[in-house]
């Protein structure tokens, strides 16, 4: 059996080594480095792919989550409510700007935000809110916008983890996730389901206005060279990544449908097993599964995640610390009895290996080793 990754980014590379390679000599030798011609057609492509109006690249998911803040024109002192349950990049640049990050708490069966813990959180002073789709599945967004609209808030979606996944609204239409709030951020980093061989992100919207202030943004807020119409930052997708991320970008359906398969092959294994709750998929959304994560209900979840080590199955706990308890964002405003689901969660959740290359003998060690020690 190969050694088991918990993301094989040398194997998918394996596959198109021969594209990759020559693309990225290309780039070299044109010495367009930034936002050079690869930069624009992956823009136009990616466009194509969301049928989103406008894709501005940046450097990373997290500029991409703060540079689109700024491009609302939130002002500090806006609170703007977002999950606890997340990677810290999402209340990181509500903080840094300094807005109020004001967390709350998600659903137990989906890892996203709640939405009833929404409305107990809007304030006068709430002005945006941040719905992050976690896992690979799109949050409620019916409700979100529902509630952006009878509050006058903007929503930016979090799609870092969840590109490519659809969203079905209930009148039966559908929108890819990112592109269906004011704005849509993800992130291009390596174990990323679209993912380059460095940093890298994008902002997404349907606004023209917004997308002509953000595009001032990216580039230290200048639209003609050396005239600064906006306060601006640095960040921009360099051209080699943007030629990897154009030849990846037509192969992402494939890469979620493997993925999906091996989600399927480990829910069938485990689903007989009543100390083990698998991925729950909400009936409005499609699950890419940028992580493939179970909830352990016999309390030996980190006994669970030392087995695997010592079985070398790699392993991990996204999130191992509730945001509101993390040093940098305690709030005394916060209550313990807010965040049940979150703190239950932190106790319960392990992911698996995902990724593209996992092949059925893998699969199989993986989860006879998990089935015959949690019982």
């Amino acid at each position: 059996m190969n050694k088991i990754q918990m993301v094989d980014l040398k194997g998918q590379y394996t596959k198109i080594q021969d594209q990759i390679d020559e693309k990225i000599l290309e780039v070299v030798k044109s010495t367009a480095y930034i936002n050079g011609p690869e930069v624009h057609a992956f823009q136009k492509e990616l466009e194509e792919y969301l049928d989103v109006k406008h894709v501005i690249p940046c450097a990373n998911g997290t500029d991409a989550l703060q540079i689109g803040m700024m491009g609302l024109g939130l002002k500090p002192g806006d609170e703007v409510i977002t999950a606890d349950f997340t990677f810290a990049a999402t209340v990181e640049v509500i903080a840094l700007l300094g807005l109020t990050p004001v967390l709350v708490d998600v659903e137990k069966d989906s890892f996203n935000i709640d939405i009833d813990a929404i409305k107990n959180a809007i304030t006068p002073k709430t002005k945006a809110i941040v719905p992050v789709h976690l896992y690979g599945q799109c949050a409620n967004m019916d409700a979100v916008l529902e509630i952006a609209k009878e509050h006058n808030l903007f929503v930016i979606e979090d799609t870092a983890q969840a590109i490519g996944a659809d969203y079905t609204f209930k009148d039966g239409s559908k929108k890819k996730a990112g592109t269906i709030g004011e704005i849509g951020t993800t992130s291009f980093f390596p174990s990323k389901n679209l993912g380059c061989y460095g940093d890298g992100g994008a902002i997404f919207t349907n606004d023209d206005d917004l997308a002509h202030i953000i595009r001032g943004m990216v580039n230290h807020g200048m639209y003609k060279r050396y005239y600064h119409d906006v306060v601006g930052v640095n960040s921009r997708l360099d051209s080699i990544q943007a030629a990897i991320l154009r030849i990846k970008l037509p192969l992402l359906d494939s890469y979620c449908k493997a993925r999906k398969k091996a989600a399927d092959t480990y829910s069938e294994a485990f689903v007989s097993n009543k100390n083990i709750v698998t991925p729950v998929i909400s009936d409005f959304t499609s699950h890419v599964f940028h992580q493939y994560t179970l909830q352990i209900l016999n309390g030996k979840r980190n006994e669970l995640h030392q087995h695997l080590l010592d079985n070398n199955i790699p392993n991990a706990i996204y999130y191992p610390v509730p945001l509101h308890s993390q040093k940098a964002y305690v709030d005394e405003r916060y209550n313990e009895a807010d965040f049940k689901n979150t703190n239950e969660l932190i106790d319960t959740v392990i992911s698996l290996p995902m990724h593209t290359e996992l092949d059925e003998e893998q699969l199989t060690f993986i989860t006879k080793t998990i089935n015959d020690f949690v019982n």
